[in-house]
């Protein structure tokens, strides 16, 4: 399997030869590029608007459960302290943990060692600013330019970095998303929940029970040995979801929950056995703050069309932004944007911090259905009705897909047209989405409509015109 590196970090498999998986000696270069690049910034007192501007020499590392977790995490920490950087490992920790903890500790930045949602014998390096938030294009492919020069100065055996565990951050993270002010932490417990939770062998199966408890609401736990051992395909998906779907229809929960390894993507299951929808995490969350606090909304253009939908109804606008989480968090901060994400259960919610959260999304949701004094399946049903249709084209790797993309924006020209990130066509009643991928020679069709007949019509249209344009 290919290295595969990119402006957020790099991923791969475990074993094999340097340069073509995820290894000891590439995380070296890696880590070190990164280091050097945090190193760099601090000397030329640059820094992007919001960010700290004092340097701590402190660069934070969390990682997900996974079984090569270990392996990693001591081969980042031993880089980082040659390099002169001390390290606060905050052991296993979910994403948004390890973001909050960059900000609590004051460090320069941090990196997370997680695949999120990929297979096993996978695993990542994530790379994040001072802020606790991820590396925006530029940054990242400064890394890049970096890692593949290979101009590092180690530091002498006077000016190691430090090694500091402190184990505080989860807890830390769960009193923040209980301070915030539309946590409705007295009509959860007075609701008396009972929910059943998927943790997929990772650090879910950590933090979740505390936040759970400190919500008062009773609870079951599959899978949460965090062993790294996933019990089925972690992505969050209704396909991979049978044995938490099965639990909930034997009947005793008002809610499933489920979270991917790395806990920044959330998925919800009805109290009777039927999935929410992934699209309608964020959905179902922004509903709940737009009705006690309006403002703008963002999600990136593969989204449903039903956050579009909540927004105005509130009076509020919505925008779309680029495919990725730190597209999204930067138009956000443009707009002014009180709550946005994306449609793979990701909720950001800027009173919390600028990332992914499933621990600030449970409690939101929770507060939402006590509120509402709802069941999760009769909430569903309060929001517009959509359903999204995933397709791909295979190309040959001589294909211009640049070229193809102009045209069919051309086509379409009298239509509602986004080209920020590939070409989304917007129709009255639906919209279809084309972008390529950076990983494979692929253009990834994305189309939503009110019946899944209709999206998935919809998407075979389009692609079969791409079809013609290759002859």
């Amino acid at each position: 399997m290919t290295l595969i590196k990119s402006i957020s970090g790099i991923r791969g498999t475990i074993g094999g030869p340097t340069g073509d998986t995820l290894n000891p000696l590439d995380i070296v270069k890696f880590v070190t590029a990164y280091a050097t690049f945090i190193e760099r910034r601090e000397e030329r007192g640059e820094r992007r608007e919001g960010e700290r501007r004092e340097s701590s020499r402190r660069i934070v590392v969390g990682r997900d459960a996974r079984i090569s977790g270990e392996m990693v995490k001591n081969v980042v920490c031993g880089t980082l302290m040659g390099y002169g950087y001390d390290v606060i490992n905050i052991g296993l920790a979910t994403t948004p943990t390890t973001e909050l903890a960059v900000r609590m500790s004051g460090a320069d930045g941090g990196i997370i060692i997680t695949a999120s949602h990929n297979p096993r014998q996978w695993n990542a390096l994530k790379l994040l600013n001072s802020e606790g938030e991820f590396l925006n294009k530029e940054d990242g492919n400064e890394v890049l330019r970096i890692a593949e020069a290979e101009d590092f100065q180690y530091a002498d055996v006077d000016h190691l970095g430090k090694y500091i565990e402190d184990n505080t951050f989860d807890e830390r993270h769960i009193q923040s998303v209980l301070d915030l002010k539309l946590v409705d932490r007295e009509a959860i417990r007075k609701a008396g929940f009972r929910v059943c939770v998927d943790a997929i062998n990772s650090v879910g199966g950590v933090i979740l029970p505390g936040l759970l408890q400190a919500l008062g609401v009773d609870y079951e736990i599959l899978n949460g040995e965090p062993n790294g051992d996933f019990a089925h395909n972690p992505e969050p998906l209704e396909k991979n979801l049978q044995g938490i779907m099965g639990r909930m229809r034997e009947g005793g929960f008002d809610l499933g929950i489920v979270v991917d390894p790395d806990v920044d993507r959330l998925a919800f299951i009805c109290e009777d056995g039927t999935m929410f929808g992934e699209e309608y995490t964020l959905v179902s969350v922004a509903d709940y703050i737009l009705s006690h606090q309006p403002g703008n909304t963002v999600s990136n253009l593969s989204s449903t069309r039903a956050l579009r939908d909540v927004t105005e109804k509130y009076g509020g606008q919505y925008t779309a932004a680029a495919v990725g989480e730190v597209n999204v968090t930067t138009k956000m901060k443009e707009v002014g944007a009180v709550i946005g994400g994306e449609g793979n259960g990701g909720v950001i919610y800027p009173e919390s911090h600028y990332g992914r959260d499933a621990l600030v999304g449970i409690a939101l949701f929770l507060s939402s259905l006590a509120q509402k004094g709802m069941k999760a399946s009769e909430l569903r049903k309060t929001f517009p009705n959509y359903f999204i249709a995933k397709n791909r084209i295979d190309l040959t790797p001589s294909t211009d897909v640049d070229a193809i993309l102009v045209k069919v924006k051309e086509m379409f020209a009298n239509e509602q047209v986004n080209d920020i990130d590939g070409v989304k066509i917007d129709f009255p009643d639906k919209w279809v989405h084309l972008r390529k991928s950076n990983t494979e020679p692929i253009i990834r069709v994305y189309s939503e409509a009110h019946t899944m007949e209709e999206a998935d019509a919809l998407g075979k249209q389009i692609m079969d015109i791409v079809y013609k344009m290759q002859g």
